[in-house]
């Protein structure tokens, strides 16, 4: 990223050369992503992260197909409230009929149960790849194939944020119509993301001005964060499948000895197909911001769900949708990545048991502890 920030620091859209090397930086990060994604270049539209990317997914197609095909929207409970309340927005302003589909105990939602939410004015699909706050993968390319028999003509959108890295994406073979990412998932710049729409999939752009990114996306390019964007996805992907074991194996083993250690704590979705980094420990009877606080006084950063939501004080909408009463169990998420090792992952379980035994003992429960090694052993 550095060239671009101190030497070739030019407008992409300017002929002059500082402007021709920005513009072949995004030209040749354009390529590589497309690469990592196995698509075509010209199908990926740069944002400025996966909140706007599924703005544009959602919005885009509605407004560009829904006077043509219907206004009709089918979106999963577990959705990013980037797709939930855009669409949520529109129903309100009576610009799109909304049909939210459930999930299961696990947070698992059923292509099938998708499949039929389907109708012949069904513009856009969307069901998210993995989910942000408990990990559940979906079946992404089940659903996109039951959502063509029941309707050729409806989109497909998957929001893949939490995925890059972690499982493959490839979106020819989940068949979607349309895939977003985020740069800050990979290992990547925050403020930069990047949109798939397959080759022929129109949308209507959402922000207009010099027509940059195809008429997709107006504004002058991040150059600097689309680099870096590319080369993160570059070397997330090229290590994706040994460091998705050895992180399943240290989430596996935080899981097994917190649950030895304390009765007070259940592992969400602990038995179904989950992102191999992340956890998702629900406390009955707890605050989920005093357990936040004190973990964080301890040294051990987690959040309470989704980090977009953390700094407000409501309850998570996947909880709901799981059948878990958010207003009485605390999400506790904890994620592990590149610079995790046994011995922090030790040094979480010793300050985890010690808040939720804590905290569940000041809410009138007692406490039951048990012994057990070292998480790492």
């Amino acid at each position: 990223m550095l060239p671009f920030l101190r030497e070739h620091w030019g407008n992409p859209s300017s002929a002059h050369d500082r402007g021709r090397r920005a513009r072949a930086a995004i030209d040749d990060a354009r390529d590589r992503l497309a690469a990592v994604l196995g698509c075509a270049p010209r199908e990926l539209t740069f944002t400025s992260g996966g909140t706007e990317a599924d703005n544009l997914a959602v919005r885009g197609a509605l407004q560009r197909w829904g006077g043509e095909r219907g206004r009709h929207l089918v979106v999963s409970a577990v959705e990013h409230e980037a797709v939930l309340r855009t669409a949520a927005g529109l129903a309100a302003r009576g610009e799109a009929e909304v049909t939210v589909v459930g999930c299961d105990a696990a947070g698992r939602v059923d292509p099938e149960r998708v499949a039929a939410a389907v109708r012949g004015d069904t513009t856009l699909v969307s069901m998210m790849l993995a989910n942000n706050e408990v990990g559940t993968v979906q079946h992404v390319a089940d659903a996109a194939r039951l959502v063509r028999l029941a309707n050729p003509r409806t989109l497909v959108h998957t929001d893949a944020v939490q995925a890059l890295g972690r499982l493959a994406v490839d979106p020819r073979a989940l068949g979607v119509d349309l895939l977003s990412l985020s740069a800050h998932k990979c290992y990547g710049p925050k403020g930069c993301g990047v949109l798939y729409a397959r080759w022929g999939t129109r949308l209507t752009t959402q922000m207009e001005g010099g027509g940059q990114e195809r008429e997709r996306r107006s504004g002058t390019e991040n150059v600097a964060a689309i680099a870096g964007f590319a080369v993160a996805a570059e070397l997330v992907e090229s290590e994706r499948e040994d460091e998705a074991t050895r992180l399943g194996a240290l989430r596996d083993c935080l899981e097994a000895a917190v649950l030895e250690r304390t009765a007070h704590v259940r592992v969400a979705a602990r038995a179904s197909h989950r992102l191999p980094n992340m956890s998702a420990l629900l406390v009955d009877d707890a605050s989920g911001e005093a357990l936040v606080a004190a973990l964080d006084g301890a040294g051990v950063e987690v959040s309470g769900g989704s980090a977009c939501a953390s700094g407000a004080a409501r309850p998570s909408h996947v909880l709901a949708a799981m059948g878990e009463d958010p207003g009485r169990t605390a999400l506790l998420r904890l994620s592990m990545g590149r610079g995790t090792l046994a011995a922090d992952v030790d040094d979480a379980v010793d300050h985890l048991v010690e808040a939720i035994d804590t905290a569940t003992a000041s809410a009138g429960k007692p406490l039951k502890r048990r012994a057990l090694s070292a998480a790492g052993g």
